[in-house]
């Protein structure tokens, strides 16, 4: 399940990608119009900052930006800056496998198979998913 950081995360993004290039978007503004809490926004958005996302400028006409076209921001980087991994179990994981504790054998476990069709079916989505197409 995505958690509420991930989606108030994307909700933000997008918020800021339909602006004009020019303007800097204050945590104030998107947290009334998208109804995300200040406080919690801030965390999300520095978050974002820190994985090169966006930008931020302080002080008067200052806020945050897109540092990218959101043309070139994938959901695959979105979701594992703010998600951490995509796939559902870490014997499946690309970037943090993990083999399961309960699991002799992942070449004939059932589930290992289905969250593998699960995670190439997700990241094919994600991958193929700009922020400019969720604009």
């Amino acid at each position: 399940m995505l958690s509420k950081k991930t989606k108030y995360g994307i909700k933000a993004l997008t918020f800021i990608a339909k602006q004009d290039k020019e303007v800097k978007v204050q945590i104030a503004t998107i947290s009334k119009e998208e109804n995300i809490s200040h406080k919690f926004l801030e965390s999300i958005l520095l978050t974002l900052k820190k994985a090169g996302v966006l930008g931020a400028k302080k002080g008067k006409g200052g806020g945050y930006y897109l540092i990218k076209e959101a043309a070139q921001v994938k959901m695959t980087e979105v979701i594992r800056t703010l998600e951490g991994p995509i796939a559902m179990v870490p014997c499946v994981s690309l970037n943090f496998y993990e083999k399961c504790s309960d699991c002799p054998d992942e070449e004939t476990c059932a589930v290992h198979k289905l969250m593998i069709q699960v995670r190439d079916n997700t990241l094919h989505v994600l991958r193929n998913t700009t922020l400019a197409d969720l604009v």
